[in-house]
């Protein structure tokens, strides 16, 4: 008998990953990943081992992930997608259909990196199973509880209703799953927790919920807004934007801000962080700043999403800093006891990858770290969706 297994798919601009569930949405039964698509060294990885592809788009990447998938027993019932922007059309996960689809693209000027990658992917499900149950689950989903005072900007209302002009936020999967997992972690129900959850990668956002749904959060229109990022700028003064615009004309001033600041711009070496704590332990100055400005920008957010929320339960590190980086988190609970949260250094250096508590025994605000699994969340919401059939989404206008 075949295996039956929820699939999730991830497609970026050039690249492919799907991951296999159990039909309970537990279980991470397998993983494949396909790079440089759309070039002549496209590879499917697969347990450490490498495959060449040639030459394939997302459609041929997708299709040689099935067929490897295959070969493995398995049989795939029902397909998530992970897809950036949403706009304010959908406050949930929501089964495909055409009229999902034209959404999604009707957003591609909202998310123009991002959108295009996740219809191609979504395209290329159809065409290789046509006819499987296929979920949408939106980055920009969780957030559209945000209250207008959150979301929107003191611009004129009129023009920015007319163009969309809105905080949408992102990582509302991670988000949404950290605080879910943050509320067995204590055992209580979500209901009654005021968290702030820190997504810190690559990119990085932070957000306040309050009961289970997201009041504020720090990426707006673009991701490109909030905190200081591995290559993003975050909050600028936006005459700066204007200025970079006039001196390098727009689609450059663009690619400054979203490829060439943030950790790299500032410490001119890398936009890891691992890159520059080595650095700044060898004495690069500009490394170090890079490091303390990112951690000072952060705790400045913690403390005022937690005022925005009248204080707070927790405060919950995830994402490939928020997990790992022991000397960013200290750096960034320095200064967090007025809202209550003292860290334990010892806790803190000890290394882990399990879901943990970081506070000291008399701290008020709890520190946690919860590794986040987007790919878990997003099997979830298909189980739910497709599989269950006890609830519904849809898309409004």
């Amino acid at each position: 008998m075949p295996q039956k297994s929820i699939v999730v798919v991830n497609c970026g601009s050039s690249s492919v990953k799907v991951d296999t569930f159990d039909l309970d949405a537990k279980d991470n039964t397998t993983s494949f990943s396909v790079e440089r698509v759309g070039t002549d060294k496209a590879a499917l990885k697969h347990n450490g081992n490498s495959t060449d592809l040639g030459n394939v788009d997302h459609a041929g990447a997708v299709a040689a992930v099935f067929a490897a998938i295959a070969t493995m027993g398995i049989e795939m019932v029902a397909v998530g997608h992970r897809v950036v922007h949403g706009g304010n059309r959908f406050s949930d996960s929501v089964i495909i259909t055409d009229d999902v689809r034209a959404a999604i693209e009707a957003c591609i000027p909202l998310a123009p990196l991002h959108n295009p990658a996740n219809l191609k992917g979504i395209d290329a499900v159809t065409a290789a199973l046509p006819g499987i149950a296929q979920v949408a689950v939106f980055d920009t989903a969780f957030h559209q509880t945000l209250p207008e005072v959150a979301w929107r900007y003191a611009i004129p209302k009129a023009l920015a209703d007319e163009h969309g002009w809105r905080r949408y936020g992102f990582h509302g999967t991670s988000h949404r799953y950290v605080a879910e997992r943050a509320a067995e972690f204590f055992a209580r129900p979500i209901e009654t927790l005021r968290l702030v959850t820190l997504h810190l990668g690559n990119g990085c956002s932070a957000c306040a919920i309050d009961g289970g749904k997201s009041v504020d959060t720090t990426m707006g229109l673009t991701p490109l807004e909030g905190l200081m990022m591995g290559t993003r700028a975050g909050d600028v003064d936006p005459s700066i934007v204007l200025r970079l615009a006039r001196e390098v004309g727009a689609d450059d001033a663009e690619k400054v801000l979203n490829l060439k600041s943030g950790l790299l711009g500032v410490s001119g070496l890398s936009q890891d962080m691992r890159d520059l704590g080595t650095a700044a332990d060898g004495g690069n100055a500009d490394a170090a700043l890079a490091i303390a400005m990112f951690a000072r920008r952060v705790r400045k957010t913690v403390g005022a999403l937690a005022c925005a929320m009248g204080g707070m339960d927790a405060v919950v590190f995830t994402g490939g800093i928020g997990e790992n980086a022991s000397r960013v988190r200290a750096e960034i609970c320095d200064g967090l006891r007025v809202v209550g949260a003292l860290l334990h250094d010892k806790k803190n250096e000890a290394s882990s990858s399990a879901e943990r508590d970081l506070s000291t025994m008399d701290s008020r605000a709890r520190i946690l770290v919860i590794p986040t699994d987007e790919e878990r969340a997003i099997a979830h919401d298909v189980k739910r969706l497709a599989l269950d059939a006890t609830t519904t989404a849809t898309v409004t206008s």
